[in-house]
């Protein structure tokens, strides 16, 4: 499958990232087991989770997913064939933002949880502007130095804030984030393109929008208030998508899959892959079935008329 570049790192990556979420949360280890194996078979190879992940599940403690992909790296002899993303800076164990300290103890963690010598992409997984950026930087500059780090990017980021990291790091010859992941699908289009869109595209910046199924909403699962009820993220879909003009981006991506003969879900994720500057949109799956689907979509290629129709939707 082809690849593309995260911003400068040099760290190749297929058109599609999986979601490591739904890892020890909504999934058990089995079935996790078999969606990553499923998506390194299909020649996919970005995996994105988070040590705060499932944290919010009763009885967790954090780090349920990155303990999953660890069990999964050691019992099937992938780690060379994958890049694993995760991120550092929401609340675990008492504990969050990115001071220098912070960022050093999680790493060992989510190092110690993954089972490996080195995370391909260490992500802020929010901006923290308690702390100057040139620590938070420092500090990721000190885990590439000791190689247990290759790059670094940033997640909810806004391009204000992003520019100066990006500044900081040219000036004070510290690492730079080579990727950022923002909200980013056919219904949350304006918060990204209206000024970090130009600012990753002149600065060679990859993106990883996370929510490229806007919660799930664009595979046509929730059409109605009784449809909330049918996962746990029904209450965020209600409250952000459920609506008349979500419903109108949903009625365009409804024609343009019925007019391919393929699914919604494919359509939405082929739409974020040819847009320009999109390195790898991220989506989960808990199935076989759901990834088939979702890996479909890198081998979707939208006609013009297409993209124009979703795009006059959703703009």
């Amino acid at each position: 499958m082809a690849t593309r570049t995260l911003g400068r790192s040099g760290i190749a990556v297929g058109p599609l990232a999986l979601g490591g979420n739904v890892f020890g949360w909504t999934i058990d280890e089995a079935a996790s087991f078999r969606v990553l194996d499923g998506f390194v078979a299909a020649g996919l190879n970005l995996i994105d989770t988070a040590d705060v992940y499932s944290v919010w599940v009763p009885g967790h403690t954090g780090g349920e997913s990155e303990t999953v992909i660890g069990k999964w790296l050691k019992s099937s002899g992938a780690r060379d064939r994958v890049v694993i993303a995760t991120k550092v800076g929401l609340e675990v164990g008492g504990e969050k933002g990115l001071s220098r300290a912070h960022i050093l103890r999680s790493a060992e963690r989510s190092l110690n949880r993954l089972g490996v010598d080195a995370i391909d992409l260490y992500q802020a997984h929010q901006d923290d502007p308690t702390v100057p950026l040139e620590e938070t930087l420092g500090a990721f500059g000190e885990l590439i130095a000791q190689k247990k780090v290759r790059a670094i990017g940033a997640s909810n980021y806004t391009a204000a804030r992003l520019a100066e990291a990006l500044a900081v790091s040219a000036a004070k010859n510290l690492p730079r984030y080579e990727c950022l992941q923002p909200n980013y699908n056919l219904c949350d289009r304006s918060g990204y393109e209206a000024d970090l869109e130009p600012l990753c595209r002149k600065e060679v910046v990859g993106v990883i929008p996370y929510y490229s199924l806007a919660a799930g909403f664009l595979t046509g699962k929730y059409r109605t208030a009784a449809d909330l009820a049918k996962s746990a993220r029904g209450a965020k879909v209600g409250k952000s998508y459920l609506n008349d003009r979500g419903l109108k981006v949903l009625a365009a991506v409804d024609a343009v899959a019925g007019e391919l003969k393929v699914s919604l879900a494919q359509v939405a994720i082929a739409w974020l892959i040819a847009r320009p500057g999109i390195t790898a949109p991220i989506a989960s799956a808990t199935t076989p079935e759901q990834l088939a689907e979702l890996v479909a979509a890198t081998k979707l290629t939208l006609s013009p008329d297409a993209v124009a129709k979703l795009d006059a939707a959703s703009a």
